[in-house]
């Protein structure tokens, strides 16, 4: 099957319709497997580097905020062509039922080892609404660490989300501060 072949994931109608309402939906099983592994095993392979923090000229490496390594996918295999089509389908869905007005997505593997984190931040950066759905997809399961917690508006834990191969996060980046919590492994 061909990327332009996919088909729309039948979970998407719900899952913006949950966004629209609440600005945060966590969806399982969103990949299918095959996808999830060919991901994963990518990702396995490939040469992450330390995550920075800010964009640009601001952009800095401060492993006290950040010690993830990432790596910013470009299309260059099957599965990644794959898994931005899924990432198009969303954003239209989200065009259509939500009015946003994204006009492009971007995604990037990350890499969490024992120790890594990420502190509590927004996605979207101050004066600038470019980034407005944030999207985490976990190619593997962990059994402890490296949660992903999620803050309400007025900064009180809303809710945890541990990794789970397949499982897709939704929302919306300028509203939910959020962390990435230590990996144990």
């Amino acid at each position: 099957m061909t990327v332009s072949q996919l088909p729309e994931p039948v979970w998407l109608a719900d899952a913006v319709e949950q966004f629209y309402l609440h600005g945060l939906v966590v969806i399982p099983e969103a990949l299918p497997a095959s996808l999830c592994q060919q991901l994963c095993d990518e990702a396995q392979q490939a040469q992450l580097k330390p995550a920075g923090i800010g964009r640009g000229q601001d952009l800095q490496l401060d492993p006290d905020i950040r010690r993830d390594q990432t790596l910013w996918l470009d299309g260059s295999s099957d599965a990644q062509q794959q898994y931005l089509a899924l990432m198009s389908f969303i954003q239209q869905a989200a065009n259509r039922s939500c009015f946003i007005g994204l006009t492009h997505h971007e995604a990037h593997f990350a890499r969490y080892q024992r120790g890594d984190f990420y502190q509590k931040h927004l996605d979207a950066f101050t004066g600038r609404s470019s980034r407005v759905l944030t999207t985490v997809c976990y190619l593997n399961d962990v059994a402890s660490g490296g949660a992903l917690q999620i803050y309400s508006e007025n900064d009180t834990p809303l809710l945890q989300v541990q990794p789970q191969a397949s499982t897709l996060v939704l929302f919306e980046s300028a509203r939910f501060p959020h962390e990435v919590l230590p990996a144990d492994s």
